[in-house]
Formats: structure tokens, sequence, C-alpha cells
């Protein structure tokens, strides 16, 4: 259920009787020669709102710009730094449990994302909002990845070119997969500025990857791109329905252990 194409009388149907809700959140971002800085949210919302459709459980519109300035030496990439994204996915998260959800899978598809994800997640649980987790879609699927690529690669990958392949082919420039390949990173391994001595001396994709991506992008497939996906969905829609089955309070903070600050006093 896309709540955007629903009505206010609709949607009070759902909340009345359901308390979850999945929330696509992506980036607007370079993504080499190859493939169109829409590439995280659409696979964020396609994933979301296929899940949603298996699930019958509420999809929120997609979060389009996210944490990127770590590719901002490209054009036309844009990012909201870390405070304000937080405070933002936190405010539209308070929004859903205004009208009743309690439980929130953010369907995330950009790395830089992640951890401020899981930092809204823990404030909303802290106060007793509501239960809001990340979930990361080629997390939910290691060994597939490792399994169809040689070189899958962290960003613009065959990974991620594969995906795009079979959920938007027409934004795939296929002649370009050569040249994504020639003038990245195959292998992280081969860089210069990726690990030194126990630490990362790079804040950039450009410190690593003069066109911005990795990995081997010409092993990419549609047929490969569909695998990942409905790989993918199903690990989502497992994890909405244990999400569902589960008590309001078993999902919040747990109990200090005992003895009770104070209770000897």
């Amino acid at each position: 259920m896309y709540v955007a194409d629903r009505t206010w009388p609709e949607l009070g149907d759902y909340v009345a009787a359901e308390s979850l809700a999945v929330v696509p959140l992506g980036s607007t971002e370079q993504h080499g020669p190859h493939l169109p800085l829409a590439t995280d949210h659409l696979i964020a919302e396609a994933l979301a709102r296929e899940a949603a459709d298996r699930t019958d459980v509420l999809c929120t519109p997609t979060v389009n710009v996210g944490v990127s300035p770590h590719h901002r030496q490209f054009h036309g990439t844009m990012w909201v730094d870390p405070p304000q994204f937080r405070d933002y996915v936190e405010s539209m998260t308070r929004n859903l449990a205004y009208h009743g959800i309690d439980r929130v899978v953010y369907v995330n598809a950009h790395g830089g994302n992640a951890q401020h994800l899981r930092e809204v997640g823990r404030r909303l649980r802290d106060d007793g909002t509501m239960y809001a987790i990340e979930w990361m879609w080629d997390e939910s699927i290691p060994d597939l990845v490792n399994e169809v690529f040689e070189h899958n690669g962290p960003h613009g990958g065959p990974k991620e070119t594969a995906m795009i392949m079979h959920i938007a082919p027409e934004l795939v420039r296929e002649d370009r997969l050569e040249d994504a390949r020639d003038g990245g990173l195959v292998d992280l391994d081969d860089s210069d500025r990726y690990m030194k001595h126990g630490a990362r001396t790079f804040y950039d994709a450009i410190e690593n990857s003069e066109n911005g991506v990795f990995g081997d992008q010409t092993d990419a497939t549609p047929e490969t791109g569909e695998r990942l996906f409905e790989a993918a969905t199903e690990q989502l829609v497992h994890l909405i329905e244990w999400l569902n089955d589960r008590r309001f309070e078993d999902l919040m903070e747990p109990a200090h252990v005992d003895p009770q600050p104070g209770s000897r006093r």
C-alpha cells in the first residue's frame, strides 16, 4: 500500500488494524559513467514497494537525497549533512507515529545513510515512540552477491548495475560498462589509500577511484539483477513478517538489570 496513492479514509482503515510501515531511502549521487545518479533511491523504492505489496503493509514516499558528501567532487551529486538528515528522518518518522505506526523498517540502499538511520532508530526507541530499524539490501544477501560476482564493488559495481538493469534498464549506459571498469578500481586491495597500518586514510571516493566506482561492471546482467532483486525482496518480506509478529513491549528498551538503581536507599 503506497501512502501517496491513498485517500485519508483508506489510510484510516489501515492504521485502525495495522501498525507497520516501510520507508525507502537512498541518495542522488554519482554512480560512474554508466549508471544514473538516481541508482540508490531507485533500488530502495523498488524493493520497498514490492515488499509492501507482497505483505500489504504501508510504504511511504522515498527519501531521495542522503548523506553523500564523499561523492561531492562529481557533477550532480547532492547531499545533506548528517545532523540535518537525522533530524529530517526522525521528524518524518514521528509523523507516522502520530498516525498510529509503532514499527518502521528503513529500506536503505545507500551505505552513507546506514549509521545515521541506526541513530534515529535508537532515539525513537529510547523515548518509547516506536521501534525503527535500518535494512540494507545487499547486506541481506551477502553470500549470493559474493557468489555471482568476483569483484562486486562497494559502489557503482556490478551488483548495483545488475539491479538497475532489472529495475530501469533504459537508464543503464551499457556502452560505458568497460569505461566504468577501466576508469575505476576493480579491487580495493589495489588501492594506495584504502588502508594504511590499520587506518583508513581517505574520506572521498575519488581518492580511491578516478571515476568514483568500484568492481567489474561488465559482469552485470539483467538476469542476475532479477535474481538479486527477488532474493533481497524475500529477505525484506521475512523481516516485515518477523517484525509484525512481535509484541510492541518486546521491541522496546529492556529493563535495567537488578538490583534496580536506588532500590536499597
